[in-house]
């Protein structure tokens, strides 16, 4: 095992700015740069550039007009109709996801996952609510399991109006069309672990589809190390006009949203709350997705949603589950949940195909690509990492459970100023699952993650503190 470097190297380092550490357990300094990548960056491999080649915003466009092409998608609309509503959406995109499956060998499957709502807010009578859902199946870690999702349902003004054409091109047909085209360029490849492509239904009504699906994976004790919800990623263009084609807003939480009362006093006598789970998956994405391999900054926002707004990730995170979504820079709200129509001034209204800018939306499948497709082919999280605490030491020793990855090759413990965003320091310290640094757990956070043979590092876990 490389030994740490001293404290005093460590601490002369941290002074001069952001550190990366050689493969000798050395420290170097860093340019100070507000754009130079996190010390935890990964570089694409040529094998995801050449994925990322495959998304077609052609197909991501056709997605979004056929799906507007049913005329509303609202969650009451008609069930039974081949041609409008719902049903007619439901059974088009189980066609396509099977079409997907078909060219799996066998990895994908595609079905529909139904249960009735009964009556609640904004559900007047008992509804059949359906996620169309494909499971592409890891080939090496099956166990382990990463979810995609967008909401194909729409509205219109009156969240209760069920018959008024809905196109809901940008909310949410957008994100399904992203959800699609990840499926379609997946199917053919072999991830170690399994990812779910979700369209799900009953957003606009309340989450409904999502939090059936989450609680469905909760119940089956699924191990999901990461779900994003990709929700309004149709347009780049604000309501005053001004464009940002290249930046993807990804909102995450801090403070967990399922957090007991004893993780919450644990929290408060240690730190962390910049570092849950998701925080942590928020992190990774910019490592991996943020780069030419994109084209796209990801702007990552330090908060569950938006105000007066809540998407599909939310019952992942209440049910523990590491969970975010992807939203376009700046929304115009002229073309969301409004009735299509064009005002006096000749304004027009209505959340039309025409306001979309289908190559942004290929950028932001790229991004979710790039972030899915490595956490499909990197080891998982680490499991227990664990702070010792039982002495007082201005030295820090850290513990973590091994991995069952086959491909292992080791671990890496991170480190970071508590006042840092970003993790500033990288270790290598081999194929152990205990690691003690030269440096005060008082003053800085730490963190673990794994490595592979190829490469490929797994999310950073944060540690708790052991007595």
């Amino acid at each position: 095992m490389r030994p740490s470097p001293t404290r005093r190297t460590v601490l002369t380092a941290t002074a001069a700015g952001a550190v990366a550490l050689t493969a000798t357990g050395t420290a170097e300094a860093a340019p100070a740069s507000a754009d130079r990548p996190p010390a935890t960056a990964q570089r694409p491999t040529r094998e995801l550039r050449a994925l990322l080649r495959e998304i077609d915003a052609a197909r991501i466009e056709a997605t979004v007009r056929r799906l507007v092409s049913f005329g509303t998608r609202h969650t009451l609309s008609v069930q039974d109709d081949p041609d409008r509503g719902i049903g007619a959406a439901r059974d088009w995109l189980l066609a396509e996801l099977n079409s997907y499956a078909a060219a799996s060998g066998g990895r994908m499957t595609a079905e529909l996952q139904s249960y009735v709502q009964e009556p609640a807010p904004r559900i007047p009578t008992p509804t059949k609510i359906t996620n169309v859902v494909a499971t592409l199946r890891g080939s090496v870690t099956p166990e382990r399991v990463y979810v995609v999702s967008g909401h194909y349902d729409s509205r219109v003004t009156d969240v209760m109006d069920a018959t008024s054409d809905a196109p809901g091109a940008d909310d949410d047909a957008s994100g399904v069309a992203v959800v699609l085209e990840l499926a379609r360029v997946m199917a053919k490849r072999r991830p170690a672990s399994t990812i779910v492509f979700a369209a799900v239904a009953g957003e606009e009504q309340g989450l409904y589809g999502s939090a059936y699906l989450a609680q469905q994976l909760k119940a089956a004790g699924t191990d999901v190390q990461g779900m994003f919800t990709n929700d309004i990623v149709g347009s780049a263009t604000a309501d005053d006009g001004t464009r940002d084609p290249y930046t993807i807003r990804l909102f995450t939480e801090g403070v967990p949203s399922s957090e007991t009362p004893e993780q919450a006093a644990l929290r408060r006598s240690v730190g962390g709350e910049n570092d849950s789970a998701t925080r942590q998956l928020a992190r990774f994405v910019r490592d991996v997705a943020d780069n030419d391999a994109t084209g796209m900054r990801v702007r990552v926002i330090y908060r569950r949603d938006r105000y007066l707004r809540g998407g599909d990730h939310i019952p992942f995170l209440e049910r523990g589950y590491p969970a975010a979504r992807f939203t376009e820079p700046a929304e115009d709200f002229a073309h969301q949940h409004q009735n299509v129509r064009v005002d006096d001034s000749g304004k027009q209204y209505g959340d039309l195909p025409e306001f979309c800018d289908f190559p942004f939306t290929a950028r932001v499948a790229k991004v979710n690509a790039a972030a899915l497709w490595t956490l499909a082919q990197a080891p998982g999280t680490p499991k227990n990492p664990r702070i010792i605490t039982s002495n007082l030491t201005n030295s820090t020793s850290l513990t973590w459970a091994r991995g069952p990855e086959p491909d292992l090759a080791g671990y890496e413990v991170v480190w970071r100023e508590t006042t840092s965003p970003e993790w500033t320091h990288v270790l290598p310290v081999g194929d152990a699952t205990t690691h003690e640094v030269d440096l005060s757990k008082d003053n800085v956070f730490f963190g673990v993650r794994a490595v592979n043979r190829s490469g490929l590092r797994s999310p950073v876990a944060f540690p708790s503190p052991q007595s």
